[in-house]
């Protein structure tokens, strides 16, 4: 891109579009969370798996863990006696409230810590 000489003064348009989709992104980056991610907050708690972060949201009829190496695992609301039990077949979660187990290879896991989960701020 170059400036015309006979209009030093004037920005190329290249330049004004290249500053104009800047200016989108970093708009689009300092936004406040929208409604559906507040929503989506709303049925999420963030919990503490030996010592390292684990983030559950809950949905009609599933749950869907992000663990702490990053995998994500959907487990599916089956009858429970009292409180929640979700399963995959591999995995289980259970508990009341903010008391949650998970259970893998047999083995329960007691959740630290559970609360609801707050999104980063802008």
């Amino acid at each position: 891109m170059t400036i015309d000489p006979r209009h030093p003064h004037r920005i190329p348009v290249g330049w004004r579009l290249a500053a104009a989709a800047g200016i989108a992104v970093l708009t689009a980056c300092n936004t406040a969370p929208g409604k559906d991610e507040v929503e989506a907050a709303k049925n999420t708690v963030a919990c503490q798996l030996a010592g390292e972060r684990i983030v559950i949201r809950f949905d009609t009829g599933e749950a869907r863990l992000l663990m702490p190496g990053g995998d994500r695992v959907t487990l599916y609301q089956i009858s429970a006696a009292s409180g929640v039990r979700y399963t995959n077949g591999l995995m289980e979660l259970r508990g009341k409230g903010m008391e949650l187990q998970l259970v893998r290879d047999g083995s329960a896991a007691t959740l630290e810590g559970c609360a609801q989960y707050a999104p980063p701020k802008p």
